[in-house]
């Protein structure tokens, strides 16, 4: 199959920023829609990524962005809001939109425990979305499907580990809902490489990869470990299931929604897998390695980024 230009949907996000980057290194041409071109500002520094405004939810939009290229990777998701629409709908809609313009290749993102029947709303939409992707690929036999599903992940402009960085420099006692939640997480370097090395390769059709990092951890530990790297003094107190779900039913009301009760449903599954991160993608990297480099108060980086802080930059 031969890839030269590649529509990345979500590319602004997270993921999809080191995810443009390993493109790029690839030599793939890149392009970016976003509503607004702001958002990809950070994405314009990349010689072959192109950032443009487009409403991807509109069917007409997306054929016409579809037929320039010759693979489709689908990031597009969210924590909180309209689950149906953004992860059971528009996955369908993108699949379809791929077999429209004769696009073989897609790359759909989902998520560890995605099942039409899992115990949250977020699961059973990421669940639906798997199973309508996999509908129009086997009606489709040309259209190529790689799925996948990743355990949390970390990385330095995370909204999970920074998020907890936050709270322990705020509150010196912290009550923890869902303190036994398991995690395996991954680094955003590790699930970037892995969808880049998987777009041209055959052998990758057609399967689901679920990617996870070398080590399993309750949420308690995550957040002590946090603490560790801070320095700082903190009280961390396990909250049981009811009193998990309260907090989470009062912080879902506050601006920013810290945790939801749906997403507390979703914890009651641990979040890992029985299987490595695939050795077809090379080793998963170990979490506290990775971010003891970069998120400890006393690193040349921290130190750096401090000073920019304090310059207001």
């Amino acid at each position: 199959m031969n890839i030269k230009k590649v529509l990345l949907l979500g590319g602004t996000g997270f993921i999809g920023a080191s995810l443009a980057d390993q493109l790029t290194a690839r030599g793939y041409f890149v392009t970016v829609p976003t509503r607004l071109r702001e958002r990809g500002k950070h994405l314009l520094i990349l010689p072959t990524v192109d950032v443009v405004e487009a409403d991807v939810h509109n069917a007409e939009v997306l054929l016409g962005l579809a037929k320039e290229h010759d693979a489709v990777i689908n990031l597009i998701g969210i924590l909180h809001g309209n689950f149906e629409r953004e992860h059971a709908q528009f996955p369908k809609l993108v699949a379809e939109t791929c077999v429209k313009a004769n696009v073989a290749r897609l790359i759909q993102m989902s998520a560890l425990n995605a099942d039409p029947h899992g115990p949250s709303v977020y699961l059973q939409s990421r669940g639906r979305g798997e199973a309508n992707v996999l509908a129009v690929a086997k009606a489709n036999p040309t259209l190529q499907v790689t799925m996948f599903q990743p355990s949390v992940v970390f990385g330095e402009n995370d909204k999970f580990l920074n998020m907890f960085v936050g709270l322990v420099k705020m509150f010196p006692v912290i009550p923890l809902g869902s303190a036994n939640a398991q995690f395996q997480p991954v680094w955003v370097e590790d699930v970037a490489r892995a969808i880049a090395d998987s777009l041209a390769r055959s052998e990758t059709f057609g399967k689901t990869y679920r990617l996870v990092g070398p080590r399993v951890y309750t949420l308690e530990q995550l957040i002590n470990f946090v603490v560790s790297l801070t320095g700082k003094q903190r009280v961390v107190i396990g909250l049981g299931p009811s009193l998990s779900m309260l907090q989470a039913a009062v912080f879902e009301r506050l601006p920013g929604k810290l945790i939801t009760r749906d997403n507390v449903r979703s914890m009651s599954l641990p979040n890992i897998s029985p299987d490595p991160f695939p050795a077809i993608f090379g080793p998963a990297s170990d979490m506290e390695a990775v971010v003891t480099g970069y998120m400890r108060e006393d690193s040349g980086r921290a130190k750096y980024q401090n000073l920019r802080n304090s310059a207001g930059r």
